[in-house]
This record gives C-alpha cells, structure tokens and sequence, in this order.
C-alpha cells in the first residue's frame, strides 16, 4: 500500500511527510484491518508533524479521523463483518484495569496508546485498529461529512462537558475551526447563546451563518459576560482573555492537546469570584457515543473541504495559515 510517514518533525512548510509504499499491515487477535476511504485532517495531526508533539514513533503516518470499511479482523474478532463501515479515532487503546478505566475514565489511563501516534493512522490506503475501540458509523452521512466527527466533533463535545455550561448559558469559543465549528451547533441546539472570537473572517462569518449570537476578533470582548468558554486556538496569551470575559463562577476549559506558553495569570483579575480553569484531556469511548447520537438528533453537520490523500501536505499547510473554516478531509485517491 502506498502511506504517508513523518520523515522527521520539521514545519509543514518544509515538507515533513513523506509517501512510501510499505506493506498492508496485519491486524493482531483483537484488531480489524480497515481500508481508508477518508481521513480528517486534524490541529493535532500537525502537532505531532511539527514536533509540538513528543516523537512516540519514528516515522509514524498521521490520522486519526478516519472513515473506512473492514476488510478483515483478527481471530479474536467477533462482533464486525467485512464491508461493514467503522470509524477509527484518536483514542486506540487503554489497559481497562488501572484506577482511571475502572472509574470511567480512560482518558487518563497512563498506559493509553493513540491513533497517528503511537500507532500508525489514516493518511494511508489501510490502518488497523482494535475492534473494541473502532465506532460503528450512522448510515445517513457520508464519509466526508463523518471524518470530522471522530475527534473535532468528539472533544469537542467533551470541552462543551467539561465547561459545565448552565441550561440556556452564554459559551465564548475562542477559535473557530473543525471542532468548535460542531461543538456550537450542540450548544445552539440545547439553547445556549454562543459567541465567537476569532482571527478568520471566514470563520466568523461560518459562525454567525450557524447560529452564533456575535462573532469578534480572537482578542476582542464579548457583548455580554460568558458563563462558560472554550478555548479551542492552541494560544496561551488567550487564556487571560478568555478568564476575563468570564462572570462570577465561571468555567474555562483547554480544548487542545498543545499549547503555547500562557503569559503571568493576576489572581484579582483572571481568577478571583471563583472562576475555573480546566484542561481536556483526550476523550472516552462514551464521549464518542454520546456525541454521535446527539449529532444525529440535532442534525450538526461539517463544514468540510475535500482534499485528495495524494496532497495531505497542502491540507496541513491550508489548516496552518487559517485558508478555510471548518475542516478539511483528505479522499482515498492512492488505491
């Protein structure tokens, strides 16, 4: 098969991946064999291209928004069928007996393993991934319209969670791309007032075209103080921005898996009348769940530009510079 490899973390710009053929992988006892047919195109993709990302495995292929079919499964497999459509996201693999798995919350399990970099992802023509945590896909969207789901729209919905925002609350999302795009449809569609600060016209223009009560420059204030926000832009000076916009016994909560340094925070002005800072870490598979149904219910869609899989390197710089809103997904054009 043909696959995109990380030949060493260097900026997009300077063309870090690299396609090669290598064979098709074989699935262990418990895993399917997955044939790609889309594969979303995440920040944290880049992270790990870049380097803002620990290398977990040298020249590791990228990806873990992926849609596919099963095209085998190990011996231990019993509850997939081939041609069957799945789902494969960030989250690959728990021990599910440490104190973290056995309180639902394998997130945090200290030996968790990821898709795209502990394990190699979707920007390739097959990925494999344990049948326990593969997700068994709605049949009324298609796989473009599905890629984004499997993490933009996923901790998305768990920042939305963790920001504890009240019935009818105001949310500030401080970025606007893939995952904040899905998370606000949610939050609209349970009645919250939601308001935008970030840098892209386009994406504040996608922001008030899906329902946003404003949408500002990243830096700016919002109409109204913010029962709760989200910072989804991997931008430590926004943290102090974001606190202060909050009203008394508001929540903050960190989207991403990197982020820049955060400047000096004043206990007065950032953090006084009990405001909380929170982080995301990662997601579970009940958070997937959970997310995939309410998207079916309230209709949330993605805002998606196709790329072929042969220019995943130009989908990863467009995402870069900002080029578009939503999210890009990357078609299975090396088969």
């Amino acid at each position: 098969m043909q696959a995109w490899v990380v030949d060493g973390p260097r900026p997009v710009e300077e063309d870090p991946l690299r396609l090669v053929g290598k064979p098709v992988p074989v699935p262990e006892d418990d895993e399917l064999l997955v044939r790609v047919r889309a594969c979303g195109v995440c920040r944290t993709d880049l992270h790990v291209i870049e380097g803002d990302l620990p290398v977990h495995r040298p020249g590791v292929t990228p990806g873990h928004e992926v849609v596919g079919v099963v095209e085998g499964f190990g011996a231990a497999v019993r509850d997939f069928t081939v041609g069957e459509r799945v789902g494969v996201a960030w989250l690959r693999r728990t021990d599910g007996d440490c104190v973290y798995c056995r309180r639902r919350s394998e997130n945090l399990c200290p030996a968790s393993l990821y898709t795209g970099w502990d394990a190699d992802g979707g920007y390739a023509e097959y990925t494999t991934v344990p049948a326990a945590f593969a997700h068994r896909l709605p049949g009324e969207l298609d796989d473009i319209a599905l890629a984004p789901m499997l993490c933009a729209g996923i901790i998305g919905y768990r920042a939305l969670r963790r920001a504890l925002l009240p019935p009818g609350g105001r949310l500030g999302l401080y970025g606007f791309g893939g995952s904040a795009h899905l998370c606000a449809q949610v939050a609209i569609a349970e009645g919250a007032t939601v308001h935008v600060m970030t840098r892209g016209a386009a994406a504040r223009r996608l922001a008030l075209e899906l329902g946003a009560a404003s949408a500002r420059g990243a830096y700016d204030v919002p109409p109204e103080p913010l029962d709760s926000a989200i910072l989804f832009a991997p931008v430590g000076d926004l943290v102090p921005v974001a606190l202060r916009a909050l009203d008394r016994g508001g929540v903050l909560a960190i989207a991403g898996i990197h982020l820049s340094d955060t400047p000096p925070l004043h206990y007065e002005s950032d953090l006084f009348y009990e405001k909380e800072l929170r982080s995301v870490t990662a997601n579970t598979r009940e958070d997937a769940r959970e997310f995939l149904a309410l998207a079916a219910r309230h209709g949330v869609h993605a805002t998606t530009h196709a790329y072929p899989l042969s220019q995943a390197g130009q989908a990863l710089t467009d995402l870069k510079a900002g080029r578009f809103d939503g999210a890009a997904v990357l078609v299975n054009d090396l088969s």
